[in-house]
């Protein structure tokens, strides 16, 4: 790995960790030596990237550092390239387009050499095969997970059998087949998953629900996780 290179990628190994890593858990993923690390944080601190920490506790980037922008390693280009293929194949017509638009903007941004990583990439997506068309606003259950607001729905079972529910949407699920809205739901006191294609009207209240949707979701994935088991 050149060392252009490898600063490029330690830097982005600090910037995605919010704790301290350690010289060798660096040296490790980069497959290099800790006494190199120590001197390219030593560079890197010397033109004046803000890094904090010391040897052997661990180093931290500071927020607020940005760097050029677009400079992907191949990669990583293949990784948003998938990405955007999944989004494609399984989002809501919004998110297809605006993940279109996202490839359309990569190819435009990167370097002429990595052009065809983003135009021919080796991995790709079968296409969608969604059984039934949303009957919600998914740009409305989205908006109402990032504002953490209710949302009412007029919902049918799968026996057809209708209800009225207030929901605390913290998650869209955007399966093979089917979409789901993941939600806290007053009715149940519980967690439950509303299938988009089964919502017969709603509405985006403006309640706020008293707990973060973040919160929620990891209180959701937790107990996804411990009936898995």
């Amino acid at each position: 790995m050149r060392r252009a290179d490898r600063l490029f990628s330690l830097i982005q190994v600090l910037r995605r960790q919010r704790r301290p890593v350690t010289a060798e858990a660096i040296a490790q993923e980069l497959e290099t030596s800790k006494r190199t690390i120590y001197r390219d944080i030593a560079t890197l601190m010397g033109q004046r990237v803000p890094i904090r920490g010391e040897a052997g506790i661990g180093y931290v980037l500071e927020r607020g550092y940005d760097m050029p922008p677009m400079m992907l390693t191949a990669d990583e280009i293949e990784a948003a390239v998938l990405g955007a293929q999944m989004v494609i194949a399984t989002g809501d017509p919004a998110l297809a387009l605006a993940a279109k638009d996202l490839v359309a903007k990569i190819a435009e941004a990167v370097p002429e050499r990595l052009r065809p990583f983003v135009l021919e990439p080796a991995g790709r997506v079968p296409p969608r095969y969604q059984e039934a068309a949303d009957t919600i606003d998914m740009a409305m259950v989205r908006d109402a997970i990032r504002g953490g607001r209710k949302v009412r729905l007029d919902y049918r079972d799968e026996q057809g059998r209708p209800s009225e529910r207030i929901v605390w949407p913290v998650a869209v699920g955007y399966l093979q087949t089917v979409r789901l809205v993941i939600a806290w739901c007053e009715l149940r006191e519980d967690f439950r998953s509303f299938r988009t294609d089964r919502v017969a009207g709603a509405d985006l209240l403006e309640t706020r629900f008293p707990a973060r949707p973040s919160v929620l979701f990891a209180k959701w994935r937790a107990r996804q996780m411990e009936e898995a088991r």
